[in-house]
């Protein structure tokens, strides 16, 4: 991976190409982070795959979190690796709340735009995002919910769903809860 100055090199050039895009680059642990503006977050995976020098070409993993109480509330991190080089690169997307009072948004989810068209591996990881944290992928083929039934309210990984649950229910139980399937 990138050591520190390298990442600020990296970011330097990132911000002479489009103004702005990286707000802040972080190594700690020995893990190189570039944090992005989501509005410019294809344009800056594009460059870092597509650069000469670059060529972070794939994708190897797209997760999601909650920082709740936190804001911005919501990341999404790209996980990038030169395979020639054997680097690995982090990238982080920070997303606000759109339900919280100082959000100026009317969407009920935090949304950003797809890369699977950049990277076609990012597919059902967007779609797992979507499905734990409802974070909105735009312009995603195929976003719809994974793991969860369709019509599942909420979404379980948010840090301010209910702990619970609802009772699982086995077929031994039959006897003390006739018609549990009804």
């Amino acid at each position: 991976m990138p050591d520190g100055p390298g990442l600020e090199l990296i970011m330097a050039e990132l911000n002479r190409v489009r103004p702005e895009a990286v707000v802040d680059a972080t190594y700690d642990r020995e893990q190189a982070a570039l944090v992005v503006d989501p509005d410019a977050i294809l344009e800056v995976l594009a460059w870092l795959r597509d650069t000469p020098g670059q060529e972070y070409t794939f994708l190897s993993s797209l997760h999601a979190a909650d920082y709740l109480p936190a804001e911005p509330r919501f990341a999404v991190h790209y996980e990038l690796l030169n395979r020639d080089r054997y680097e690995r690169l982090r990238v982080k997307a920070l997303l606000a709340d759109p339900a919280s009072p100082s959000s100026s948004t009317t969407s009920p989810l935090p949304e950003i735009d797809s890369c699977i068209e950049l990277f076609p591996t990012a597919d059902f990881q967007e779609r797992e995002a979507y499905d734990f944290f409802g974070i909105v992928f735009r312009g995603h083929p195929d976003l719809r919910r994974m793991f969860m039934p369709e019509d599942y309210g909420g979404h379980p990984q948010r840090r301010d769903f209910p702990i619970g649950g609802e009772p699982v229910i086995f077929t031994r139980d039959e006897v003390e809860n006739p018609g549990w399937w009804q």
